[in-house]
């Protein structure tokens, strides 16, 4: 196997671009669905309660958990990524488009396949950031694409506040399956991948997916720092997640926004994570992704402790100060911590631990509404006491992150540079 170098591969403008508008397309889910609208619906029009929602979210988690590995390490074994981001993505569009066309059982079981479809387009995705960029501008082309990306959140805010008060929540769902499906579409047909050689043998089947996982994880603990990472991102991305998809409920219902007020609320953490976003892409590239992560967590913990001083002390002005902390900190989380994964993956291996690495964010987001439903639901302790309980996974993220080294690696295995990809 010869290394390609930076100096042998330079990736197009096009694939470039394309890439990055993806990062746009998605978000119109992530924001229009699973955080914004969604969960509206089934309370507010169904009557469902933050359990329903969770245990939804939950059974798709895991449904991920157990795809992710599998899916990573077919794009490894055949060579090619794209495909698998094409399946993924109109699974995910076709679920949106028809959400809210029944009722609130069959809308929940159509919103778990949707999720699924998301997450796994998004192992691919992320895995595909080094065949858009090279090791000089990787952090900057990670922060364009997630800043690029919230421009996708205020897209289906756009989409929600013009069709919701004339057509209803369907046709909100619907305009956004079409908003991710036309900005996906570049991705879909310019992406140029490095060229990879397919591997020997036969294809990873589903059924072997629990021992691949196994034999990932083994993997990844003969590189340093890689379960550490991971642990630490599973703790981070339990809160951030968790609190994403409660953010429009927490914000309606303890803070007493209004409908408009949620609206305005989201479009400053949008802004702010764009701006977040952008501005770490340039840090990670001259400081490293570690020192850009960890003040994004710090940006985590300012923000839930602003959201729980408002609750308790009624401070509603507070709210607005949890929309910039915090969207700032979570763009500054996903603009690093995957140019983070790729500094510490070995190149051959990089689809199957960005498999690990989406498997983590998952397993997150079972816990998370777990905590969420049994402190909300379970013991009635409420909200606010259920964001608390979330603040303490972000706190200990940052100290098992303390161990794990960002510095580029050397030796067997890595002669790409570092994150580069194996070619034949």
């Amino acid at each position: 196997m010869a290394a390609e170098t930076d100096l042998a591969w330079r990736p197009t403008r096009a694939s470039t671009v394309s890439w990055v508008l993806y990062d746009l397309a998605n978000t119109t889910f992530a924001l229009g669905v699973g955080s914004r609208y969604f969960g509206l619906w089934l309370i507010e029009e169904r009557g469902g309660t933050d359990s329903y929602l969770s245990a939804a979210t939950i059974a798709a988690m895991l449904a991920v958990i157990i795809l992710g590995p599998w899916v990573g390490a077919l794009t490894d074994h055949r060579g090619k990524r794209v495909p698998y981001l094409v399946g993924s993505t109109l699974v995910c569009v076709t679920a949106t488009a028809l959400l809210a066309t029944w009722g609130m059982i069959p809308s929940l079981v159509i919103y778990g396949v949707g999720t699924v479809g998301f997450h796994l387009g998004a192992v691919v995705y992320d895995a595909l950031l080094p065949d858009v960029s090279t090791s000089e501008n990787r952090g900057r082309i990670s922060g364009v694409g997630v800043a690029i990306g919230y421009a996708g959140s205020a897209l289906a805010l756009g989409i929600g506040a013009y069709l919701l008060p004339r057509a209803g929540y369907a046709a909100v769902f619907r305009g956004l399956a079409l908003a991710f499906v036309l900005f996906a579409l570049p991705a879909f047909l310019w992406i140029r991948e490095r060229p990879r050689t397919r591997q020997a043998g036969r294809a990873p089947s589903l059924a072997t997916s629990p021992a691949l996982m196994v034999r990932a994880w083994r993997e990844a603990a003969r590189h340093e720092g890689v379960v550490r990472f991971l642990i630490g991102r599973f703790l981070y991305t339990d809160a951030i997640n968790t609190v994403f998809l409660f953010n429009a409920v927490f914000a309606k219902l303890e803070l007493g926004f209004s409908n408009a007020q949620t609206d305005r609320l989201a479009l400053v953490a949008i802004v702010a994570a764009g701006l977040g976003a952008a501005v770490a892409g340039r840090v990670v590239d001259a400081l490293g992704p570690k020192r850009v992560l960890n003040a994004a967590l710090y940006l985590q913990m300012a923000a839930l402790a602003a959201a729980i001083t408002a609750a308790i002390g009624g401070v509603m002005a507070l709210g607005w100060l949890v929309g910039a902390f915090g969207g700032a900190g979570i763009g500054a989380a996903w603009a690093s911590d995957r140019v983070f994964m790729t500094r510490i993956s070995p190149p051959h291996m990089l689809g199957e631990f960005f498999g690990l690495y989406g498997a983590v964010g998952r397993f997150a987001t079972v816990l998370g509404p777990l905590v969420w439903a049994l402190a909300t639901d379970g013991l009635g302790w409420g909200r606010t006491a259920a964001l608390a309980l979330l603040g303490i996974f972000i706190v200990a993220a940052r100290f098992v992150l303390q161990g794990v080294s960002d510095a580029v690696r050397s030796g067997p295995g890595w002669e790409a540079v570092a994150g580069e990809e194996v070619a034949g």
